[in-house]
């Protein structure tokens, strides 16, 4: 049975964001993985804003990674061609305005109930890769 939770939270006190940001980055890459996108989630908040009625300021800061691991992509895929939904992988790196000095990384466990064993086996792998990316970022390894 998957856990009941989807995102995967991780946080350390004290840290500074532009450090588990980087550290979040070297974690990626250092596993031969490319970024293929980063997005400035805080800004693109502050900046539509007032386009959407909110003046309300969630995060200190925000930046969101996309990735992929085009081995483990080909085994999930050919386990089962839907997995494609779970491609490519995001990361986060947030602190909010009620607790800059704490700093999270999230990801969103890749998983499907309807899943075969194969399935299951290859997003199982997927999630172990975010993980221990996450787990770096924060110096929890």
């Amino acid at each position: 049975m998957a856990d009941p939770h989807p995102i995967v939270t991780y946080s350390r006190q004290g840290a500074k964001f532009e450090d588990v940001r980087d550290d979040l980055k070297l974690a990626i890459e250092g596993r031969g993985l490319v970024i293929d996108y980063e997005s400035f989630v805080n800004r693109m908040l502050e900046r539509t804003g007032k386009d959407v009625g909110s003046s309300r300021k969630l995060y200190a800061d925000a930046q969101a990674f996309v990735f992929c691991s085009a081995a483990l992509s080909r085994k999930t895929m050919e386990a089962d061609p839907a997995n494609l939904s779970h491609c490519p992988y995001s990361m986060t790196v947030y602190a909010t305005v009620q607790e800059p000095g704490t700093v999270h990384v999230s990801y969103k466990r890749p998983w499907r109930p309807d899943g075969s064993a194969a399935s299951k086996a290859a997003l199982k792998e997927v999630e172990a890769l975010l993980d221990g990316i996450a787990r770096e970022a924060l110096g929890l390894r």
